[in-house]
C-alpha cells in the first residue's frame, strides 16, 4: 500500500533561520535535509511526503519549493504568509500560487504568547483570503484557546479547508486535560472543512523510544471516530519525532494501530487517498 507522508520537515540552519532552533541543544538543532530523509522512508514503505513549515519566514517556503523541485517525491509544500497583513498575504498568494507545490499555509500559532493570535481581525480576514483561492490552513494547536479559535473559524469561513496537526497534542501524558480536550475536539470535528492529522503523538507520550502502538490508540480510534475515515491523514513528523524513536518505528506504529482497527480499504484512504485529496496532489 503506497502511503503519503503528510508531515514532514526539513531545514537547513546556513539557509534558514529557525528562532525556536536557537540555544537547543537537542539532536534537532542540525541540518535536516531530503538525502537524509528519502533511504528512511523507502524503508518504510513511504513514497510521498507533504513539507510542512517549521519558521515564519518566506524564505523557508522557498526553500521547501525549491526542494520539492529536486525531488520527485516531495508532492506539497506547506508554507508560511504574513497573516497579520492581509495585503502582503494577497500578494505572496498571487506569487506562490504559480508554483504548482504551494498546498497550503500554517504559522507556528503555538510559539505566540497571544492565545488568541488566530482570531485577531487581520488573520481572519487573510484566512478568508486564502480560502478564497482554495489553499487549506493547518493549525499546529497545543492549547483549548487554539481549539476554540479552530471552531470559530470553522463556523465563519466554511470554505476554508482547515487541518488539525498532531490531533491538537492530545494528553496522552497529561490526564488533566483530557476532559477538555475530548469536548472540544468533539465540537471542532462536527465541522465538515475540518480535518485531523495522525502526528507527533510519539513525542507526546514521553517515554522517549518506549513507546507503542498501545500508547496511542486510544487517540487514533478518537480521531477516527469523530472525524471519520474520510477526514483523517498521517504523518511522520520527522525528525521532530527523532526525540521519541526513528522514522520506520514511528510509522511502523501507525500502520500497526491503522491495521488493527480499520479495514484494508479504510487503512488506505488514512494512508494515501485522503492527502491526495485534501492537498489537491
Amino acid at each position: 500500500m503506497p502511503i503519503i507522508d503528510t508531515h514532514l520537515h526539513i531545514w537547513d540552519l546556513e539557509k534558514v533561520e529557525y528562532s525556536w532552533l536557537t540555544g537547543n541543544a537537542s539532536i534537532l538543532a542540525r541540518t535536516y535535509l531530503p538525502d537524509e530523509v528519502s533511504p528512511l522512508m523507502q524503508k518504510a514503505g513511504v513514497t510521498q511526503a507533504i513539507l510542512v513549515q517549521a519558521a515564519n519566514t518566506i524564505e523557508e517556503t522557498e526553500f521547501m519549493l525549491d526542494a520539492a523541485q529536486q525531488n520527485s517525491w516531495i508532492k506539497g509544500v506547506v508554507g508560511w504568509l504574513p497573516l497579520l497583513d492581509p495585503m502582503a498575504t494577497q500578494s505572496q498568494i498571487n506569487f506562490f500560487q504559480q508554483n504548482k507545490y504551494f498546498k497550503g499555509v500554517r504559522h507556528l500559532v503555538h510559539d505566540e504568547t497571544n492565545a488568541d493570535w488566530l482570531l485577531q481581525p487581520a488573520v481572519l480576514e487573510s484566512l478568508q483570503i486564502l480560502a478564497d483561492h482554495k489553499i487549506l490552513y493547518e493549525i499546529v494547536g497545543v492549547k483549548a484557546s487554539h481549539l476554540k479559535a479552530t471552531i470559530h473559524i470553522a463556523q465563519t469561513i466554511p470554505h476554508l479547508s482547515i487541518m488539525l496537526d498532531h490531533l491538537v497534542n492530545p494528553p496522552i501524558s497529561d490526564v488533566s486535560f483530557f476532559p477538555e480536550w475530548e469536548s472540544l475536539m468533539k465540537q471542532v470535528s462536527q465541522y465538515p472543512n475540518v480535518y485531523a492529522k495522525i502526528s507527533g503523538l510519539g513525542t507526546q507520550v514521553k517515554k522517549g523510544n518506549e513507546w507503542n502502538a498501545a500508547d496511542i490508540k486510544p487517540y487514533i480510534e478518537f480521531a477516527l471516530r469523530h472525524f471519520g475515515v474520510d477526514r483523517c491523514v498521517c504523518g511522520g513528523d520527522w525528525p521532530v519525532a527523532l526525540l521519541a524513536s526513528n522514522y520506520e518505528k514511528t510509522m511502523g506504529v501507525y500502520r500497526e494501530v491503522l491495521e488493527n482497527i480499520l479495514t484494508p480499504e479504510d487503512q488506505a484512504k488514512v494512508l494515501h487517498s485522503n492527502a491526495t485529496l485534501f492537498y489537491s496532489l
